[in-house]
């Protein structure tokens, strides 16, 4: 382990639910809920507002509403969080060349990679700067946690939410980890914790002092020595600056059950396109399809076939995961489906074609894939979602408060201005239309007009998941929900 406190860990606060609240001078120190809205939606983010009623991530979203009934509830923008974690990330390589991404609002950093610090005091110097940057380029605060190792970097940052920089100054590790919950290592999820609370493990203190042949009686052999390890300050994992994806999934979680065995199909055929353009462009293939399926009674069944080389080809997915599908009772109903693409590899195997039963299709464009979905009961755009942004021929630039009964309720207001005022239209009254999300911090002279503002149509809640990090980020919004990653 390092002999200085130079690898940086920053996470920013409530990202999702904070990009929101700047953007909605409205909601500026009020309970914002971000998620999905439908029935079987969860909470992607939670302001920390929100949290005080017990509101959090991964939470679903009808638990949500009864513990903050008072709360704003907003679909994600995930085109202007992904713009705004693109400037962060530009911050954070301006630092060093070692750059983890984990999420699109999380990274490691190697500090001394890059010459940014090389001691405690230059450390300390080089966070505070960063999190001044951050404020001034997105408006935003991030934790910053500095360590000697990666793993007590994060558990620094946990402790300086929100809006705070923690130290670890080196010798002093052993004496902070140990009264601390065993939960708060790495790799310590419910179920491991709950199997060492059953042992009278509690801390980390105790979990040292077990020693490694208990953990690894308890535990298995790679777990226990990993956790022992740990339990002793000792983390030598490296930043890495590029992590390979392990996998391409896709996936969609249905409001209402699909019966139907028929329309399971067309959904998973849908999905293995939709699995297969990811693909494609990150310029990948796969050896090995993989099916999940979630039925009525919450059951997650997943089946899997490897191939004898990686394809990228839309015809090999979707007939193995047809095949797949065969094997899969889904009597009773289907709430999730999903498909996805692991063995990944740079290259394709020509010679998987003919696994098709003939010449492999181009994928279908993106048009036919829409016109074979049922048909929305009002024109897409038409469909307001709270939290959508958008502009008024008179009124200018404003964002949905809730729809329905034929009329849409638009908050008028931007990021510069004062809370806006609220005014009531017709779904389909033609001086309302959708726009793109307005930049958080005032451009400067100079600047592009579309900078920080997303770039590109405002998200609607893809639940793919692509297992890249921040600059083709993963999702964890919530099981199921889809979404990109967004930590407390």
């Amino acid at each position: 382990m390092r002999s200085a406190p130079t690898i940086l860990h920053l996470d920013m606060d409530a990202f999702f639910a904070s990009v929101e609240q700047a953007s909605k001078p409205s909601l500026r120190g009020k309970a914002v809920v971000v998620g999905g809205l439908g029935p079987r939606g969860v909470v992607a983010t939670a302001s920390y507002e929100a949290r005080i009623f017990g509101v959090h991530s991964a939470m679903p979203m009808a638990q949500a509403r009864r513990r903050a009934p008072n709360a704003a509830y907003l679909v994600p923008r995930f085109a202007l969080y992904r713009s705004i974690s693109e400037q962060v990330m530009g911050l954070l390589r301006a630092l060093s060349p070692l750059v983890e991404p984990l999420s699109l609002d999380e990274a490691f950093v190697d500090l001394e990679a890059g010459g940014a610090a090389r001691d405690e005091r230059s450390a300390r110097l080089a966070g505070a700067k960063l999190r001044a940057d951050i404020r001034a380029v997105t408006g935003l605060t991030g934790s910053v946690g500095l360590a000697a190792s990666k793993m007590l970097a994060k558990i620094a940052s946990e402790q300086a939410k929100p809006d705070g920089l923690v130290l670890i100054e080196p010798g002093t590790e052993r004496a902070l980890l140990g009264p601390l919950s065993v939960r708060t290592l790495p790799g310590v999820g419910p179920a491991t914790g709950d199997h060492l609370r059953r042992a009278g493990i509690h801390t980390v203190d105790e979990l040292a002092e077990a020693g490694e042949d208990e953990l690894v009686r308890l535990l298995g052999k790679a777990h226990g020595h990993a956790l022992f390890a740990m339990a002793l300050a000792r983390d030598e994992r490296p930043v890495v600056a590029e992590r390979e994806a392990k996998s391409v999934s896709v996936e969609d979680t249905y409001d209402v059950d699909i019966h139907d065995r028929t329309r399971v199909g067309t959904e998973v055929r849908r999905l293995a396109e939709r699995c297969v353009r990811r693909l494609r462009a990150a310029g990948l293939s796969g050896r090995t399809i993989v099916l999940k399926v979630r039925r009525y009674d919450f059951s997650t069944l997943t089946r899997s076939e490897t191939l004898r080389g990686p394809t990228d080809d839309p015809v090999v997915v979707r007939e193995a995961a047809a095949r797949l599908l065969d094997s899969v009772d889904t009597t009773g109903g289907v709430r999730l489906l999903g498909v996805g693409v692991s063995g990944l590899a740079d290259y394709t195997q020509e010679d998987l074609f003919a696994q098709a039963g003939g010449h492999a299709d181009d994928l279908p464009h993106e048009e036919a894939e829409t016109a074979s979905a049922p048909e929305p009961e009002t024109p897409a755009e038409r469909r307001w979602s709270a939290g959508q942004d958008v502009r008024h021929t008179v009124h200018g630039h404003g964002w949905v408060q809730g729809s329905g009964l034929g009329r849409v309720t638009v908050r008028f207001e931007t990021p510069g201005s004062e809370p806006g005022r609220v005014k009531t239209f017709r779904v389909d009254d033609p001086a309302l239309e959708p726009a793109e999300p307005l930049p958080l911090v005032p451009l400067r002279p100079g600047e592009d007009e579309g900078a920080g503002a997303g770039g590109g149509p405002v998200g609607g809640a893809d639940q793919a998941g692509l297992s890249f990090p921040a600059s083709s980020p993963k999702s964890r919004s919530g099981r199921g929900g889809g979404a990109a990653r967004s930590r407390p």
